[in-house]
């Protein structure tokens, strides 16, 4: 009997043993905006206790350039402290040779999203992030003030400015001193790049850089949308906007101090959320389109994955994790608690998302109007690329050379950058 007893001992202790073996910590880097860090530890937190693992994240910045750097910096160093990385639609080029394939382990999930965010994370045939939201901009405004003034939606940006200032003026004279007509992302980041490339695409001004490799910033339309956005800064737009990120745009919109914000959905939930000053008195529509000729409403396409380190100690581990963030359940979860366009597309007939979050069915006017940046074209230098672009932009905006003569000077910088080919 005490023969059986420890051989019943030592069969419980290696059991034990074995689950402690399966079990693993693994550590996932996100930066995100709004209650985006809050809601992926509850998702983790369903993850933990349903595998047994444990989920360590390392928050990062919400600027996307600062994320990129640090990223660029923890691989190159064949980092093995972090498992997983949240990343940007534009940096699968980029990162993909320091990235697991997951064709293979995703081959029984990958049908379920839309199949354009799948290719995006595409790289010479391997699949190196697992789509968990996708993103296109809006244009948010005041229902409420412009019921209140009879104004009607802007269809041009034209329209935008002339109704910014008229609500604007009209509100300020009636005591409300603090309120701005339009605030969006003016900061020198990858942001700025976004909302010029909606503002040039729009205007008929190319995109940067079109798909074949063609450098086409240097052009007159897109230089006629940099001087109309500079004429917004101190006018309709606060003098501050010049470094707003998101959530600072967010900040001076959803204290109700500004009529129009160009943001992304997470924004939504968030100003309709419980102690906001703006709930129910808002609402979306696409962004404008300008006046030249092909000039349409335009999104940049933005979106989020997940990807798996080539140095995870635990590159099983994380998968599995990748696939449970990006898994149908968990995807909807998330839309339901921050408004961020699922990339599942049985989620956008979901009934309780179409009842809690009805902006999503409706996002998809805004989400057939989004470009691409160019970054499928410009592969590992897009970083570079972009970076020479924001700051044009910024240079025009702060009074710092005419909008033509810094096209110019970009043109000039990125036909260096390109060499014979990118």
């Amino acid at each position: 009997m005490k023969l059986f007893h420890a051989f019943l001992a030592l069969a419980v202790a290696a059991m034990l043993a074995g689950t402690q073996a399966r079990a693993a910590d693994l550590s996932i880097v996100s930066g995100d905006t709004g209650n985006g860090i809050k809601v992926l530890r509850e998702i983790l937190d369903r993850y933990e206790k349903q595998s047994g693992n444990k989920v360590t994240i390392v928050v990062m910045p919400p600027s996307t350039t600062d994320q990129f750097g640090q990223y660029r910096l923890w691989l190159a160093a064949g980092n093995s402290d972090i498992d997983v990385y949240q990343t940007d639609v534009i940096w699968a080029p980029q990162l993909a040779s320091q990235l697991v394939d997951l064709t293979a382990a995703t081959k029984d999930v990958v049908g379920a999203h839309f199949p354009s965010i799948i290719q995006s994370q595409t790289v010479n045939g391997k699949l190196v992030a697992l789509p968990i939201f996708t993103d296109a901009p809006a244009l948010y405004y005041r229902k409420d003030l412009l019921d209140k003034y009879g104004a009607k939606v802007p269809a041009t940006w034209k329209e935008l400015a002339d109704t910014a200032k008229l609500v604007m003026d009209k509100e300020r004279a009636a005591g409300n001193k603090d309120i701005w007509g339009f605030v969006f992302q003016g900061n020198a980041y990858e942001g700025l790049t976004c909302d010029a490339l909606e503002w040039v695409v729009s205007n008929g001004g190319g995109q940067i850089i079109e798909p074949d490799g063609t450098i086409s910033i240097n052009n007159p339309q897109a230089a006629a949308a940099l001087d109309m956005a500079k004429g917004w800064v101190g006018t309709i737009s606060p003098p501050g906007v010049l470094a707003y990120q998101e959530e600072e745009s967010r900040g001076v919109w959803q204290t109700g101090n500004a009529v129009f914000m160009r943001n992304w959905p997470y924004a939504y939930a968030l100003g309709n959320g419980e102690g906001s000053p703006i709930k129910g008195k808002f609402d979306v529509a696409p962004l404008p389109a300008g006046t030249g000729e092909g000039a349409r409403p335009t999104a940049t396409l933005g979106g989020w994955n997940l990807a798996v380190s080539k140095y995870s100690k635990n590159p099983d581990a994380a998968i599995e994790l990748v696939k449970f963030i990006a898994s149908p359940e968990m995807q909807k979860y998330r839309t339901l608690k921050t408004s961020n366009l699922p990339t599942i597309q049985a989620l956008y007939d979901d009934a309780d998302i179409a009842r809690e979050q009805p902006i999503i069915p409706r996002w998809k006017q805004v989400f057939l109007n989004a470009v691409p940046r160019p970054s499928a074209a410009v592969r590992i230098r897009y970083n570079e690329a972009s970076s020479q672009f924001w700051n044009a932009v910024h240079k025009t905006m702060s009074g710092e050379g005419s909008a033509a003569d810094n096209l110019a000077d970009l043109e000039v910088a990125l036909t260096k950058l390109k060499g014979s080919a990118w």
